[in-house]
């Protein structure tokens, strides 16, 4: 495992073979990833380590409060190209997923493959409802409240969304941190963010990942993501919330087996 800062975005690579750009969800700064949270970005690459050199990058410091995803999009296609890489595969979670198919919109000729982890071409109504709930206690400093509401709609159901909110009321700082700036510009962003109109235009073979039970998109945004790509295939895990697919068994099987 290597640390990298890669054009003032923080970053982590892991493995060898053919790269996979690794967009991460959404993280409570956007300083090069420590202690838990940097366990937890190395447990979600190493299962494409094995065959993939798999960089996580991260987002870019210094986000302003009028920063959409396309800007984000910017930056990451900003890096690639200083970078010289050459049209990589991508994956994204969660919102990372979003940064993932506004790259493939704006920047074709970067994607050559794409993955969406409970990510799709926007967010569900009851998803969007809830990240606006969360930006409002981050802006008025209600921190316990804002980590409680993100990690309620990480679970499948209401017994483990109970346990998932404890969790975050009783450690906001590993799901919000200080509810800085950037974390702030980032939910804006993707407050703001729908593809649905341009995904006829992505050429990029997708592969969309989703629980049936994900509280932030829903069953019937990932279908409609998938349906109108014109090479989008599905995987819909039964009985998975946002949260649960990323610990599915069946994902790194999946994954590995689209990237060929």
């Amino acid at each position: 495992m290597v640390t990298h800062d890669l054009e003032g975005m923080p970053s982590l690579s892991l493995g060898s073979g053919p790269p996979l750009l690794f967009l991460p969800g959404l993280t409570p700064t956007h300083a090069a990833p420590h202690g838990f949270a940097r366990r937890f970005a190395l447990h979600q690459m190493r299962p494409f380590a094995d065959r993939r050199q798999v960089w996580w990058v991260g987002r870019r410091r210094g986000l302003t409060a009028h920063t959409t995803m396309a800007d984000i999009a910017d930056d990451y296609a900003t890096a690639l190209q200083l970078w010289g890489a050459d049209p990589l595969d991508v994956l994204g979670v969660s919102t990372g997923g979003s940064v993932a198919l506004q790259l493939a919109a704006d920047h074709p000729h970067l994607v050559r493959r794409l993955v969406l982890v409970s990510s799709a071409c926007r967010l569900g109504a009851r998803g969007q409802a809830a990240q606006r709930r969360v930006l409002e206690a981050l802006e008025s400093r209600r921190l316990r409240e804002a980590g409680a509401t993100l990690m309620r709609l990480g679970a499948a159901g209401r017994f483990s969304g109970d346990a998932l909110a404890a969790l975050g009321w009783l450690a906001p700082g590993m799901v919000v941190g200080e509810g800085g700036t950037d974390l702030r510009a980032t939910i804006r962003a993707e407050d703001g963010f729908d593809v649905t109109s341009r995904l006829a235009a992505i050429q990029a073979p997708t592969l969309v990942v989703g629980g049936d039970r994900d509280a932030f998109y829903g069953e019937e945004v990932f279908q409609e993501t998938a349906r109108l790509l014109p090479e989008g295939q599905l995987r819909l895990y039964r009985g998975e919330g946002h949260v649960g697919v990323l610990r599915d068994r069946r994902l790194a099987r999946d994954v590995n087996a689209f990237l060929g």
